[in-house]
């Protein structure tokens, strides 16, 4: 497991599809980005606390031909039009463009922590002391190597791949009440 390393910061990061908007598949069309109700106020919160809110996905769609990094890109602009309309914006978003099938592994996909540990060295970040949700075990099994609370949701697929016995809770919503009462206790801990 990686070091806490204090002169860094705590972070949250989410998974998109399924998370923040509803699934829609292999998604490249931005006519198709809906944000789950809720997860905008959700990301409201974490920004208000201070925590920033990093953008994680697999987007394996690119490496499988069906849609292209622009397509990718015209979603994601889509995303941060409705999100700004909303009064939010994301701190930084990071993409895995492959697929094991077609490019082989790679360091990124999740559940890999490569998307993680760019962040961490390019935004100073802790690892350890950050938040990981998703719908999916995937977006948040990188905890199990880099430390960091998981928050696995029931929007989206709903948990799929979890291990038995892993706790879930109801939404974006949900997860970020559980971010901003661990932020309160560390708080009250370090006085």
């Amino acid at each position: 497991m990686m070091t806490r390393d204090d002169h860094r910061r705590a972070a949250a990061f989410v998974d998109r599809d399924g998370t923040l908007i509803y699934e829609r598949g292999d998604l490249g069309d931005p006519d198709g980005v809906e944000l789950i109700p809720g997860a905008a106020d959700a990301l409201a919160r974490l920004k208000a606390a201070g925590l920033p809110v990093i953008l994680v996905t697999n987007q394996s769609g690119i490496a499988r031909g069906l849609f292209s990094e622009e397509d990718f890109g015209a979603v994601q602009r889509r995303l941060v039009d409705l999100l700004a309309a909303e009064g939010v914006e994301l701190d930084a978003v990071y993409y895995c463009p492959h697929h094991p099938d077609v490019d082989g592994p790679c360091d990124c996909r999740k559940p890999a922590p490569g998307m993680y540990l760019r962040a961490r060295d390019e935004l100073g970040l802790d690892l350890a002391s950050s938040f990981y949700v998703g719908d999916r075990w995937r977006d948040v099994a990188v905890t199990e190597e880099v430390g960091g609370t998981p928050f696995l949701i029931e929007t989206g697929a709903g948990g799929a791949g979890a291990p038995e016995g892993i706790e879930k809770v109801r939404d974006l919503g949900e997860a970020v009440e559980g971010m901003l009462a661990s932020l309160e206790n560390r708080e009250l801990n370090r006085g």
